[in-house]
């Protein structure tokens, strides 16, 4: 059996190659690779960087989805049916939109994959396979293995991308990470980890790619005492109410923490309680958190969402003027999106406040541009308005500024790095806005499967709570 697993891009220009800066490693075909039984050839392709060869003779093809990916997701499922080759889809947008995908998708795998590949690969064998595939509870992570040899021959990054723990216990309105793990999470072995890690030494950077690798506490304190033997650099994703924990500060620094992304989100507490992320302002708030922070030389990725109702002209001056008073290493000044499936998007279709069906879809839309309408700013003047948050984040002169941050020099590796990263950020200020969903030279109609969309009728696990399931 031969299995081609694509990695989709978000869409590219009339005849021009896709933006060409940040490509990482992708791990999600990795962990699908390495799920994949002895006796299946695999193949890999990268749409950000390759042309996909749509004639060479493949028996199943595999793509993890995304929403932002998800009409040039469609465009490529068309070509391969197109060929008589049977498509499976599975990711976030699979999971959160079951029934749009199973239009144009022979199989929709609906969640995680680990319990349910071995079986959807035995039925694409046998030619029956089935309209959607999901597991029956949340599988452990225990021997989850990505099998990085398909990365051979592609020029990512030199960033090695390790999972963790998958999931976040916080439910935060917009999140579409606690959507699709119901607000829980689970995490591997840590001996596993750290076995993989050891393979992973050509390696200079870690990137754990765990949605809040603070989520269970306990056991990534854990996990950061063992890893300090291994003497890696690494940066992760958190919750800033790691930012009060002296114990686990003193552990990932000791364990080789070079940087955190933490998502403020906003300055406006009214806007915090609206999004579940109250938990932000706790035991002092944010000015205590960046002194334990800055105390232990954490090096801070903040993300800064703007769209909330209580947002207004000075909401983006002042996020600025924050970040670059505390001297953060890079920020990100986004817009608030409507993911499908979250609390946020049944929120504002309720108010009738989406500009869009499907807003991933429509031919109108294109990257960056407002889904919804604000309550105090205009969709236009919101997309302005964080466009010009950055500009002015990453001019010349405060990334001079900034540079000059006592925790952004602790490291002469990272303070070198600094500069090539934020001078990248300078550069896409603009580059991305009015990007093309899908691909733009892409001739013909998305192929469906069938007419409609199909419910799925599965019987499912319901999470009553953490580590509890009982079926519905």
């Amino acid at each position: 059996m031969r299995l081609t697993l694509i990695h989709p891009c978000i869409g590219r220009k009339r005849n021009q190659p896709y933006i060409r800066l940040w490509q990482m490693e992708p791990l999600p075909p990795a962990l699908i690779a390495g799920l994949t039984p002895p006796g299946v050839e695999v193949r890999f392709y990268d749409d950000r960087m390759e042309r996909i060869p749509f004639d060479e003779p493949t028996d199943l093809v595999a793509l993890s989805v995304e929403t932002y990916t998800a009409k040039r997701a469609y465009q490529i499922a068309s070509e391969y049916r197109k060929r008589g080759i049977p498509v499976v889809m599975g990711g976030f947008h699979a999971t959160l939109c079951p029934a749009e995908v199973s239009q144009f998708a022979d199989a929709v795998v609906i969640g995680e994959a680990e319990l349910v590949w071995e079986e959807l690969l035995a039925d694409a064998a046998r030619g029956t396979l089935q309209p959607f595939y999901k597991g029956a509870s949340r599988p452990p992570l225990a021997n989850v293995k990505p099998n990085r040899s398909i990365y051979k021959g592609k020029n990512y990054l030199p960033i090695g991308l390790v999972e963790a723990g998958r999931g976040c216990h916080f439910v935060c309105e917009f999140c579409a990470v606690q959507t699709v793990f119901n607000h829980t999470q689970t995490r591997r072995p840590i001996d596993d980890i750290l076995a993989e890690l050891e393979n992973m030494r050509d390696k200079p950077l870690i990137f754990f790619v765990d949605d809040n690798i603070t989520s269970n506490m306990d056991q990534a304190k854990a996990f950061f005492r063992e890893l300090a033997r291994l003497k890696i650099r690494w940066v992760s994703q958190a919750s800033i109410n790691a930012a009060h924990d002296e114990e686990f500060l003193k552990l990932i620094a000791a364990s080789g923490c070079q940087g955190l992304l933490i998502g403020f989100e906003s300055l406006n507490e009214a806007n915090l309680r609206k999004m579940n992320k109250g938990f932000n302002t706790m035991q002092g708030g944010y000015e205590v958190a960046l002194a334990n922070l800055r105390k232990h030389n954490i090096r801070l990725y903040i993300t800064f969402v703007f769209g909330y109702d209580e947002d207004t002209e000075s909401s983006f001056r002042d996020s600025v003027s924050f970040a670059n008073e505390h001297g953060f290493y890079i920020a990100a000044f986004n817009h608030l999106t409507p993911f499908p499936g979250t609390p946020l998007y049944t929120r504002l279709e309720e108010e009738g406040r989406l500009l869009y069906d499907a807003w991933w879809l429509d031919d109108r839309y294109a990257y960056n541009m407002i889904p919804f309408q604000p309550a105090r700013l205009s969709p236009e003047r919101l997309q302005r308005g964080c466009v010009e948050a950055r500009a002015e984040f990453y001019s010349l002169r405060n990334i001079w500024r900034r540079g000059m941050h006592p925790v952004n020099r602790s490291s002469a590796a990272m303070w070198w790095h600094y500069y090539g990263i934020n001078y990248l950020f300078r550069r896409e200020v603009r580059q991305r806005d009015f990007f093309p969903l899908g691909d733009e030279s892409w001739q013909g109609e998305l192929l469906k499967v069938r007419a409609s969309g199909l419910q799925p009728n599965l019987h499912t696990p319901q999470i009553l709570e953490p580590g509890r399931l009982v079926s519905s």
